[in-house]
């Protein structure tokens, strides 16, 4: 069964429509579990709602999973000056998107996914997001056999809660992009964690939803 869909985006308590769609049951109850998204179902109309301020903590959550890991004196030395560099130039980029897509949004944010400009700026966050994550794994893996197992341990946690919102992120853009009916998935079919998951993610690098 294939229901209307209304598109919503919420940010600082407004609401703003965004388009309708069609989906099937089993897809509006898949993306009624995502972190950031809430489905209201009215006879045969169905609002799935989609929290703006959410794609900032998972920005901000990148930024605080590279200051994490380099704060761990051992690791960082170990790492070396040349792979610091590069996961600088991934963090650099991802907090550029960050501000860039802050300074669009103000407190007035509208967003339409299908919008070229309001796309590419989502996009270039999750782009610079899965590089940091990219980068960090990298050159925590090089050093698994260098440093102890405590100050791996705790690099390998803020990786993982990194990963969660990585795959969360992923999954946000992937439901949207499959309701509007724009093609091809964005990002691959990646499985969405739990509210919960992510939740703790977030905690874990020090964002407060």
């Amino acid at each position: 069964m294939t229901q209307r869909i209304n598109f919503v985006a919420i940010d600082g308590g407004r609401r703003r429509f965004l388009g309708m769609g069609l989906l099937s049951a089993v897809g509006i109850a898949a993306a009624a579990m995502l972190p950031g998204c809430k489905s209201t179902t009215t006879g045969n109309v169905t609002t799935i709602t989609i929290n703006v301020a959410e794609i900032k903590d998972y920005g901000q959550a990148g930024l605080n999973a590279v200051t994490t890991v380099l704060s761990i004196a051992a690791v960082a030395s170990a790492i070396g000056t040349p792979a610091v560099g590069i996961i600088g130039l991934a963090d650099t980029a991802l907090s550029t998107a960050l501000t860039d897509f802050s300074t669009a949004a103000g407190s007035t944010l509208t967003i339409t996914y299908d919008d070229t400009n309001w796309k590419t700026r989502v996009d270039s966050i999750l782009s610079a997001l899965t590089k940091v994550e990219s980068d960090l794994s990298a050159a925590i893996t090089g050093v698994s056999t260098k440093v102890s197992s405590t100050d791996l341990s705790d690099a390998n946690t803020a990786l993982n809660a990194l990963g969660t919102i990585v795959s969360a992120f992923k999954a946000l853009l992937d439901s949207v992009a499959t309701r509007r009916n724009v093609g091809a998935r964005l990002s691959g079919s990646a499985a969405a964690p739990s509210q919960a998951q992510v939740q703790q993610a977030l905690q874990v690098l020090g964002v407060t939803a």
